[in-house]
């Protein structure tokens, strides 16, 4: 089968460092996704991958603005420690508001003495990243997939 639009596909995939080479995800659970504008993968992958099939193989050099954006210094706030439970520690996550005051995920990036900076980008904004792909599976999607925009079952979304 052909990967189109309301496919399921499954890739095997690795995410390195494109200057560098140093591996930042080798991808241990394959890569389950709903093919065809849902935006459940970046769109440069799903371009590569239209009308591939199961052993296809690839390697994109995707730049910031086709991965996880450029960084938004905004996104980056200084707050006194005294207004976080006791247990803050570098590499957590909590939810905040954003100037928009839509919800924002906010990783814990440094304690500096009574200050605690959160990071409101995704770990990997600003960076180029290497995509090296192999199609491992490709099938129809359900209807109820198609409606709900995801995938279901096993490394899919679960309700």
């Amino acid at each position: 089968m052909k990967i189109q639009k309301d496919s399921v596909v499954t890739l095997r995939y690795k995410v390195s460092d494109p200057a560098t080479q140093k591996l930042i995800d080798e991808g241990r659970n394959p890569l389950v996704y709903l093919h065809g504008g849902y935006e459940n993968t970046f769109p440069r992958i799903e371009a590569a991958l239209e009308g591939q099939e199961v052993g296809f193989q690839s390697t994109l050099h995707l730049q910031p603005e086709d991965a996880f954006g450029a960084r938004d210094e905004s996104l980056v706030r200084t707050i006194p420690k005294s207004e976080f439970p006791p247990g803050v520690k570098v590499g957590g996550q909590l939810e905040g508001r954003n100037e928009q005051g839509e919800p924002q995920v906010f990783n814990v990036v440094k304690i500096k003495g009574p200050q605690v900076i959160l990071d409101g980008n995704h770990p990997l904004a600003g960076k180029a990243l290497r995509f090296s792909l192999t199609v491992t599976g490709v099938r129809a999607a359900t209807a109820e997939e198609i409606a709900h925009r995801h995938v279901h079952g096993e490394h899919g979304h679960h309700h």
